[in-house]
């Protein structure tokens, strides 16, 4: 299997090679070598994206007669293709948008869903009503649809208007109560068409020559590879780079500078080989280290220093007394709850050092 699956992979290459080449015929039958060897959702996809591309290319451009019959047949609901171009289930599909009263029922979601559940719905019902797969009557206002729904919801603020007012759409229908349904294809919501924006939730199937970037307010804008290399090039180069290292250096410096300017503390209330010599406070006779050059360094109050280490030990001594007490009380809950008497009493009988060194100490 692992076989296959390498092999798999070679076709997979294979083909995005073919398809950045425009060969879509070599790269189809790549695809389906693959299909049979590890069959794959990314193959899957890739074979219903290049059937799409191939079909662009070879499709001719229709005269505006022919459109304008191909619309009008549309409208009035009387278009019976004798060559089956279409299915019962796509023109089913196509109704069902039709019929929708709002974007999350277009797309099949609850108005809980998240970004990740819209985008995925999205996915499925592009594939189902690209006007190059689906032939069915309306299917291109409802590919248009689906792309309204998906740029509103996926929007953090349009996505809060639309649950709070509703789309423009909606308003009209409420003002116009002789519409019969409600036409979520028209004043299409971002800077692209319903093509491209099919495009970039494939781009990770099929690499595109241009990609697109969100502005401010949330409208997608297309922006070439060409263009986008072309405004980095007019930028100073060495200013830039200057501008990004800046923060690095400047935590460079700040670093050198602190160890010059941070010194190690008077003394450690535990043994190191830095602090190695002994020492006792007077009053609570707290033992404290302190280093070799003591004497020479330190030239402040030794009652003062005192005072800190004996503050300094009695703060840890309240925090680890706290630790005890909260241990203790979580194992006598833990034995009341289940019962256990040896444990409650081997809970109550627990000792607590620090408690009572603490106790000592305030005594």
């Amino acid at each position: 299997m692992d076989s296959n699956k390498d092999e798999a992979e070679r076709c997979m290459e294979y083909a995005e090679k073919y398809l950045s080449e425009k060969k879509f015929d070599e790269a189809e039958k790549f695809l389906k070598k693959a299909q049979k060897l590890y069959p794959t959702k990314r193959v899957e996809d890739l074979l219903t994206r290049v059937s799409i591309l191939s079909k662009q290319s070879s499709q001719k451009p229709e005269s505006e007669p022919e459109v304008r019959k191909r619309q009008n047949v549309t409208k009035e609901g009387t278009q019976t293709q004798a060559n089956s171009d279409f299915t019962k289930d796509q023109i089913e599909h196509v109704k069902r948008i039709k019929k929708c009263k709002d974007y999350y029922e277009i797309l099949g979601v609850s108005k809980e869903a998240t970004d990740g559940d819209i985008k995925k719905a999205y996915k499925k019902l592009a594939l189902q009503l690209h006007p190059d797969k689906n032939k069915a009557p309306g299917a291109a206002e409802a590919f248009k649809a689906i792309g309204n729904a998906v740029a509103v919801l996926t929007d953090v603020e349009k996505r809060k208007q639309y649950d709070l007012y509703g789309s423009d759409e909606d308003r009209m229908q409420s003002s116009h109560s002789h519409q019969t349904h409600y036409n979520y294809s028209r004043g299409f919501e971002t800077d692209i068409t319903a093509e491209e924006l099919f495009n970039m939730f494939f781009r990770d199937v099929f690499p595109q020559q241009e990609f697109y970037m969100r502005r401010s307010g949330g409208r997608w804008t297309r922006q070439s590879d060409s263009q986008n290399q072309h405004s980095h090039s007019q930028q100073p180069h060495g200013y830039t780079t200057f501008l990004q290292m800046l923060p690095v250096l400047l935590l460079i410096v700040l670093t050198m500078m602190s160890s010059f300017f941070i010194s190690d503390p008077i003394y450690s209330l535990h043994s190191s080989p830095k602090y190695t010599v002994p020492r006792t406070t007077q009053n609570l006779k707290v033992s404290y280290y302190v280093k070799e050059n003591f004497h020479s360094e330190y030239q402040g109050s030794l009652r003062r220093l005192e005072i800190s280490v004996e503050e300094d030990y009695l703060s840890q001594l309240r925090q680890t007394c706290f630790r005890e007490k909260n241990y203790r009380e979580s194992m006598v809950w833990k034995a009341r709850n289940f019962g256990d008497n040896d444990l409650y009493q081997r809970a109550r009988n627990m000792e607590m050092p620090s408690c009572k060194r603490l106790q000592e100490m305030q005594a």
